[in-house]
């Protein structure tokens, strides 16, 4: 079975994390398969909008950490780096729905959306410091620029968790909704944005994600030093640690 359905539907490219008992979390080929379906809009004149959302109760719990730890560092990001550059580079507009988790790439993910609802009940967290790693894909440059240094600093530094209501409150996310409204506010959404003109709105998107030399830039400097970090005694004894479900030896981790 896979954990990535998709369908097209009213011109909608619709992208669902179908992994619910492993809370959506991501494997090497989930990224892989959401690389290739975002890259296939650009030979699918009829799709003119993307949904990514999860199945169940969240949007994903971030990488599959044992998936991860289990193999060498450029393997480990190689196909989360396409997934992400996909995401990027897409000329549609990208709408993601939330609910639950969003953790880990899960939120710096929803940077790089064009419009992000959620439901009440979700929580978002930046937890790489956690796990002796450093920011990733421009969330280190986005978010200070976005919120703020000293939230950025906060939410990367503690690596804590926050809610919707903080999410909206410093623009993560457009607009909190209760679970059972989401739907129906994101399917409205998109069937506004699919009824604009095309071309009008590529040059749109264009122009909003005209600083993306910079924020490339920027990923390659993350990138770098986050494959360093993963090399470190202090990453490998995170990740056993939470794969273990232990705290970390303070003689190793510190």
């Amino acid at each position: 079975m896979s954990y990535i359905q998709h369908h097209i539907e009213n011109h909608v490219l619709h992208i669902q994390m179908n992994r619910p008992q492993k809370k959506n979390a991501l494997s090497f080929q989930m990224y892989g398969q959401m690389a290739d379906l975002i890259l296939s809009v650009t030979e699918t004149p009829e799709v003119r909008a993307v949904l990514l959302k999860g199945d169940g109760r969240d949007f994903t719990a971030g990488n599959d950490l044992a998936d991860f730890a289990g193999a060498p560092g450029h393997e480990q990001l190689g196909e989360t780096v396409r997934f992400m550059n996909a995401l990027m580079e897409c000329h549609l507009p990208v709408v993601a729905q939330v609910q639950g988790l969003a953790v880990g790439i899960g939120t710096t993910m929803l940077l790089h959306c064009d419009l992000v609802y959620c439901a009440e009940d979700s929580r978002f967290c930046l937890p790489f410091i956690n796990l002796a790693l450093v920011p990733e894909y421009a969330s280190s440059y986005l978010l200070p620029r976005l919120v703020g240094h000293r939230k950025a600093a906060e939410w990367l530094m503690l690596g804590e968790p926050f809610d919707a209501t903080e999410a909206l409150h410093f623009g993560i996310v457009n607009k909190v909704l209760p679970v059972a409204t989401l739907q129906q506010e994101v399917d409205s959404v998109l069937g506004k944005l699919v009824s604009k003109p095309h071309q009008a709105m590529a040059f749109t998107k264009s122009l909003l994600k005209a600083n993306q030399d910079e924020v490339a830039v920027h990923i390659n400097d993350e990138l770098d030093l986050f494959i360093e970090q993963l090399g470190t005694p202090a990453a490998r004894e995170a990740f056993a640690a939470f794969i273990e479900k232990r705290r970390p030896d303070p003689k190793i981790y510190n």
